[in-house]
């Protein structure tokens, strides 16, 4: 099996890690993380400008139509630089979600903002008691007037600080299952609709919604429903797996750099037998987790690829957060404070192995899919 990258996949991956090496460092990612949404405005826009935020839309709504491999390459490229800019939630998910499944007139009024950067959308779906995915939807939609009227609370709107819209998921009220749950355009100035925002363990922002008595027209109502989001969620965690892995090989490599450097009882920290061991394993943590996302990609647009996504996400989730607990010890005290970058991958590890569902969930669910 060949997995050398294209020319084009190439010149992507250029063009992601030119971004990363001209924008980023430690210390200018913490000042990005302390601006209001959790992010660098002045950095969205760049990445509209570059690209990179239309690259996953269909090539026929102006984007790249991106297969797997060229998201999982775009991914891996930022984890390893750690970039704050929400891409995997407001475009690979909530963006593309929008784009497959808006109406014409809808779509055509949004879209192209969407695809610079200059708006940007948010899913809100989780609601309290859903556990990896399962629990039914509590939000409901009324019809009245031409429209819908949505009651309801979405608390984990994954970066939603700052949004310009939310698509809420709701339950057209007087029916059940899932076949019944809907999705809604609603842009953050709709009345009736209440934002509180909240940091997550990594210092990105998420958005608690209240919905009271929220008015929808019905061309704001979005074709499809749970089905949808999955289908697509499965791209998102492809690259939320890419992400991680960038993330273990930075941290990783520091780490490494650091104990061949860092002198205890006279020699270095590298040269002890059980140090060497422990990275050993990290390492052959990565090159396992780099297998199982490579298995994903192979399988794209095949009837096996939810099953591989998800075993692809039930191990790295788990091994990512080993990982990263190691580099963190190997450094001691200062690996979880704010002056180096193993205490911010850390961070972003622990949310991206459990949002939007932890290892258990995701092994569950590639348990299901083998049968």
């Amino acid at each position: 099996m060949n997995f050398d990258l294209s020319e084009d996949e190439e010149m992507l991956k250029a063009l992601t890690e030119r971004f990363v090496t001209n924008t980023y460092d430690h210390t200018s990612r913490r000042t990005f993380l302390a601006e209001p949404g959790g992010f660098s405005g002045k950095n969205w826009a760049l990445l509209g400008e570059l690209g990179l935020i239309a690259a996953p839309f269909p090539e026929e709504l102006g984007g790249l139509s991106l297969d797997a491999t060229g998201i999982a390459t775009i991914f891996e490229a930022l984890g390893r630089g750690m970039v704050v800019e929400p891409l995997a939630e407001a475009s690979v998910l909530a963006g593309r979600l929008f784009a497959l499944t808006a109406r014409e007139d809808l779509r055509d009024e949004w879209l192209g903002d969407l695809l610079t950067g200059s708006r940007r959308l948010a899913l809100a779906h989780a609601e309290t008691g859903m556990r990896g995915g399962n629990g039914a939807i509590a939000t409901t939609a009324t019809p009245e007037q031409g429209g819908y009227r949505l009651d309801g609370a979405k608390p984990y709107s994954i970066a939603g600080g700052g949004a310009d819209g939310y698509i809420v998921s709701a339950r057209p009220s007087g029916q059940a299952g899932e076949e019944a749950e809907a999705m809604f355009l609603v842009p953050v100035d709709t009345p009736g609709l209440r934002r509180r925002d909240w940091p997550l363990a990594d210092g990105s922002i998420a958005s608690s919604l209240a919905l009271e008595s929220v008015h929808i027209p019905e061309s704001h109502r979005l074709q499809g429903g749970t089905a949808q989001i999955e289908e697509v969620q499965q791209l998102a965690d492809l690259a939320r797996c890419a992400e991680a892995l960038g993330i273990m090989e930075r941290i990783f490599h520091d780490t490494l750099d650091y104990v061949r450097t860092r002198d205890q009882f006279g020699a270095a920290l590298g040269s002890f037998q059980a140090i060497q061991h422990r990275m050993v394993a990290q390492y052959a943590a990565i090159e396992q987790s780099r297998a199982l996302l490579n298995l994903a990609l192979v399988t794209w647009e095949g009837d096996r690829f939810a099953e591989a996504v998800s075993g692809a996400r039930a191990f790295i989730c788990e091994a990512a957060l080993t990982l990263a607990h190691e580099m963190v010890q190997f450094h001691g005290g200062m690996g979880v404070t704010d002056e180096l970058a193993i205490g911010a991958g850390h961070k972003r590890l622990l949310v991206l192995s459990r949002w939007p569902e932890g290892p258990q969930a995701a092994l569950d669910r590639y348990a299901r899919l083998l049968n």
